[in-house]
């Protein structure tokens, strides 16, 4: 399990849980579960979005695996009417999200030991694939090597909406970095407050022109 910032970044890297654990299993032994559940992940205090005066937490984008909390924000399960603000809010998570899956593209499409399942022993792959994440952080923060490790065009864009793939897309096959296994667990009523003061904040102030064009 992973976090990763707007700059392509891992901020946190849990490694060496077997696959088959469902994402319960895989949060509830992180170091970074624990510090949440503790506050103790230093995190800012509640601000109202912009345009809004509610406080509003610091909240962790992730997908349907996991569940939501004060600060972790998920796509509402279902299929819900075209234009509709669930559908919007998944859309403009999902967007959001993107830029996980592009880290974990361009890293496996560089480091290539992550394109398929490694015929080792549970604690050297632990030790690679957590090296490959040091060195993925090194070389995105370094000023001679974040170009050349990966250019401009590596990464998914938009263009008022239009998504343009990342070139990595081109050159990857992974079959070794899966996602947790979805698991439907119902939302606790304080989290399903913030989902929803999100939701209404992309139909209203940060709403953007083209959203109900793709949703």
């Amino acid at each position: 399990m992973a976090l990763v910032d707007a700059d392509y970044c891992f901020t946190f890297a849990d490694v060496g849980c077997q696959g088959r654990i469902s994402d319960g299993g895989v949060l509830r032994n992180t170091t970074f579960l624990k510090k949440m559940e503790n506050h103790q992940l230093e995190l800012p205090s509640d601000h109202p979005l912009p345009g809004k005066e509610l406080p509003t937490p610091y909240v962790f984008l992730a997908d349907g695996a996991f569940g939501v909390s004060r600060h972790i924000l998920k796509p509402y399960k279902g299929v819900y009417v075209k234009g509709s603000s669930e559908r919007i809010f998944n859309y403009r998570l999902s967007r959001a999200r993107r830029i996980v899956e592009n880290v974990f593209g361009i890293m496996s499409s560089v480091f290539r030991i992550l394109r398929k399942p490694m015929l080792l022993q549970p604690e050297k792959v632990s030790v690679i694939v957590m090296t490959c994440v040091l060195l993925h952080n090194f070389l995105r923060k370094s000023k001679t090597s974040s170009l050349k490790y990966a250019s401009r065009d590596s990464f998914d864009n938009e263009d008022e909406g239009r998504l343009i793939h990342g070139s990595w897309r081109q050159d990857n096959n992974m079959t070794s970095l899966l996602p947790i296994r979805n698991i439907p667990r119902r939302s606790a009523i304080e989290a399903q407050d913030i989902r929803k003061t999100f939701t209404e904040y992309f139909m209203t102030n940060g709403k953007v022109p083209w959203q109900e064009n793709y949703c």
